[in-house]
């Protein structure tokens, strides 16, 4: 459509996780605008998190697919989110986004050695629609520790746009933020930043079917994994001039899926199935992983942990792993699939009471059979706690929290007063399942790998396979192996 616009539509996604099944539909949502509303009078905009290396399609084509989807469509602009960011390297950040039709947006992103912004990546933009200067700026959450770790430096988002947004004002009828820092501090932002007429939200995964309206600023959200679709519409108010924004978000639930991005997904779908076909390690015996209960799998991935952060102890959860592994030729693709959280290892330093509560709650099915999801979790439940470095003889028949008999710290007596040096999930410090662990100390990430390359490192060495079969937690009628 070529005529011209008397009001401006933005179209908004967000925290779309590779959820492909709902793109699909968002796709055949999108082209329905598209021949209702002028193209003079549209703006598609994704809000961060497009992509989630938990799906083998962006795993395998290293999120070509998701560069795909959004050239499909003809988004206009988008920001980072944690998930490009921070499971991404430069390296293929600069790859994805190299000459890509629609603007990457992010002012609180720069380069850590150069201070300035990749050529790909631009603090904002300005757009003429229906009439209307748009001025668009792109904020993000800053993980400061884990981007620098990448070559990132993050700005703190709040002054970052107090910074940018006196001259925007000046030279835009419309001011619009694209938020990946969730709900609460969008409305910190809206206070604290005079000028924003719209937030378009996202991170928190939070689903704004009404607007929220903090003095001047609209804040809008269309929750996540594709589901909805958020609808903006901005026109002037005749009487007095002054914008009037209205928002409503539409849901993806039953509409048919737009068979060219269909396509798409499968042709990346066959490419990555390719590209993750070749054998990691090959194993004489099966390694199961019950989430339930101590496997060897996740006392292997423990043993990683402990070697990769060179800690007294390698402490994870059972629930990482989804499967176990048939004996034979492990392939890339079986790793991702039985690993897929994007999680990376980490090195804290935490007190014996601190893991001594941590193992006890371990003991009680309230935490074993815990199902959630996010801080980077794609597992089902939190499963029982696996270690190396770490013997635990217990009691079941004891009350709560008074279940341990013995713990040895490799062969010493676990002191409540000591501090220990742990490998562990970046998952826990978020105080994401074990709510203790996230009291210790923090003294380094270890990125850019993610935990199932480590594993599938671990898988090659024998005398690790072999010892991840020995049982670390006895029941009380055995005795922890001293060794």
């Amino acid at each position: 459509m070529n005529e011209k616009a008397d009001k401006l539509t933005l179209l908004h996604t967000n925290d779309i996780h590779s959820h492909f099944e709902e793109a699909a539909r968002i796709a055949g949502f999108v082209k329905e605008i598209r021949r209702e509303v002028p193209e003079d009078g549209l703006l598609l905009l994704d809000c961060g998190d497009h992509l989630d290396r938990v799906r083998p399609e962006t795993e395998g084509s290293h999120a070509a697919v998701n560069r795909a989807l959004l050239e499909q469509l003809r988004y206009d602009a988008v920001t980072l989110g944690n998930n490009e960011g921070l499971t991404c390297t430069r390296a293929q950040l600069d790859r994805l986004y190299h000459e890509a039709p629609f603007r990457i947006v992010c002012a609180n992103m720069t380069d850590a050695a150069t201070g300035g912004y990749p050529s790909w990546l631009k603090p904002s933009l300005t757009i003429r629609r229906a009439g209307m200067t748009v001025a668009l700026l792109g904020l993000t959450a800053p993980y400061h520790e884990y981007y620098e770790l990448l070559g990132w430096h993050a700005a703190d988002p709040i002054e970052t746009a107090a910074a940018w947004a006196a001259t925007m004002r000046r030279e835009a009828d419309v001011l619009v933020v694209l938020s990946h820092l969730g709900l609460r501090q969008d409305e910190r932002l809206a206070v604290a930043v005079p000028g924003l007429d719209l937030i378009l939200g996202a991170h928190t995964h939070h689903l704004l079917e009404t607007p929220l309206r903090i003095g001047e600023t609209t804040i809008c959200a269309a929750g996540k994994f594709g589901r909805h679709v958020g609808v903006v519409e901005i026109a002037r108010d005749a009487s007095n001039g002054k914008l009037k924004i209205e928002g409503r978000c539409v849901a993806m639930e039953g509409r048919a899926a737009d068979p060219e991005a269909l396509s798409i997904v499968a042709g990346y779908r066959e490419q990555a199935r390719e590209a993750m076909s070749g054998v990691l390690a090959e194993l004489a015996e099966p390694l199961s992983a019950e989430p339930e209960r101590e496997n060897p799998l996740a006392t292997l991935l423990a043993i990683a942990l402990r070697r990769k952060t060179g800690a007294e102890i390698g402490l994870t959860n059972a629930g990482q792993l989804l499967e176990g592994l048939e004996a034979g030729p492990v392939t890339q693709a079986r790793i991702h699939a039985i690993c897929p959280s994007p999680i990376n290892a980490c090195r804290i330093i935490l007190t014996g009471g601190q893991l001594r509560r941590a193992i006890e709650e371990s003991l009680l099915p309230e935490f074993t059979s815990l199902s959630f999801q996010g801080y980077g979790f794609r597992g089902r439940v939190l499963g029982r706690l696996c270690f190396d470095g770490l013997e635990i003889a217990y009691d079941e028949s004891k009350p709560a929290y008074e279940r341990i008999v013995e713990a040895r710290v490799n062969g010493e007596t676990l002191d409540d007063d000591r501090t220990y040096a742990v490998g562990t999930l970046d998952m826990f410090t978020f105080g994401i399942g074990h709510v203790g662990l996230k009291e210790g100390r923090t003294e380094r990430f270890y990125l850019p790998e993610f935990i199932r390359d480590l594993l599938a490192e671990e898988l090659n060495d024998p005398a690790a396979v072999a010892d991840c079969r020995r049982p670390r937690w006895h029941p009380v009628s055995a005795s922890p192996d001293p060794g």
